[in-house]
């Protein structure tokens, strides 16, 4: 039985200008709440649990849980030396009291109000990767990463990021200042970027990519219960569904000859489409740690890549991966 005293993550750098982090990276979404209920104390065990198996790069917003997620973060970091943890937050996203998103705030005096939060609610003097959570469209992307920039020289943030905005927006928004790394969401099931230019955009600018939703909300290597925020997605609903769920089981054959979970299939597949890309999983008990990190043992050859390409081809799951009230907000979907 794997534990976590015999894995480690591997090291990946994120861009050309961003810091050196572990792959994969620890997602904190899901211990705030977002598919189903939590422990606070399991949250900062899972956190622990990755710091000490060598892993580095934590996920978070500033709207996961409303705060929640910072301060269990900084609850976990508490007795730990911060300098060992690079902590990348996303900003911007507006919630209405029943926690769904009421549209995103990307004004310079919004960013600046926003860090201010977070660094109280994290317990540190600095963030390592700060990135607005969507475009607003109402603010050129240039005034919100521009204000990120003078948080940068003043020393409250280390990086510049960028998180699902396609490639005329990236490419805007690096005229104005170096990005370490776009988070979008990319996995098996998600492949859009491989072909609306947002991969050579990242490429050409040396920029990482954060890859989120690996498994794809559960799909791949879940339990298979559907609830929640889940229920709304229409990958998850009626025939979408049942397809999709054909399609995850197509790999299983795969995975069984090398010895691995689904889920770690996935995850391998997702870090072998560059070194530059990492994945961020969203992990929720240490168990689900133990097998993140056995991801990184996973090889995927050419002769893989082609076989799960196949059991799962670019653009067969059904639905989309968000309700279209949302996707419409999205600027990688226009």
């Amino acid at each position: 039985m794997t534990t976590l005293d015999n894995l480690r993550f591997s090291s990946r750098q994120l861009g050309r200008t961003g810091p050196t982090v572990t792959s994969p990276a620890l997602g904190g979404m899901s211990l705030s709440g977002a598919y189903g209920a939590v422990d606070d104390e399991e949250g900062v065990r899972v956190i622990h649990a990755y710091l000490d198996a060598g892993g580095t790069l934590i996920d978070t917003g500033d709207f996961y849980g409303a705060g929640h997620n910072e301060m269990l973060i900084a609850r976990a970091l508490r007795e730990r030396n911060r300098d060992d943890v690079v902590l990348s937050v996303k900003f911007g996203a507006l919630l209405t009291p029943v926690g769904l998103p009421a549209g995103f705030d990307g004004r310079p005096e919004a960013v600046k109000s926003a860090l201010t939060y977070s660094l109280q609610r994290l317990g540190t003097d600095h963030v390592d990767i700060y990135r607005p959570a969507r475009l607003d469209p109402q603010v050129p992307i240039e005034e919100t990463v521009g204000a990120v920039k003078e948080m940068v020289e003043a020393g409250y943030v280390r990086h510049v990021g960028l998180s699902e905005v396609g490639a005329d927006t990236i490419r805007r928004a690096a005229a104005v200042t170096p990005i370490s790394d776009l988070q979008v969401e990319y996995s098996l099931l998600s492949r859009e970027i491989e072909t609306n230019g947002i991969l050579e955009a990242c490429d050409e600018l040396g920029i990482g990519i954060t890859a989120y939703s690996v498994l794809g909300r559960g799909l791949i290597g879940g339990s298979g219960t559907v609830g929640g925020s889940l229920g709304r997605m229409p990958r998850f609903q009626g025939d979408n569904l049942d397809h999709n769920r054909a399609l995850v089981e197509s790999l299983q054959q795969i995975a069984d000859e090398k010895g691995v979970t689904l889920a770690q299939l996935a995850i391998a597949w997702v870090a072998a489409r560059g070194e530059h890309i990492v994945p961020v999983i969203g992990s929720r008990r240490v168990s689900q740690v133990e097998s993140m990190a056995g991801a990184n043992s996973v090889t995927i050859d050419e002769a893989d890549l082609a076989r799960i390409d196949a059991a799962v081809p670019a653009g067969s799951v059904r639905g989309d991966r968000y309700p279209t009230q949302f996707m419409d907000q999205i600027d990688t979907e226009r």
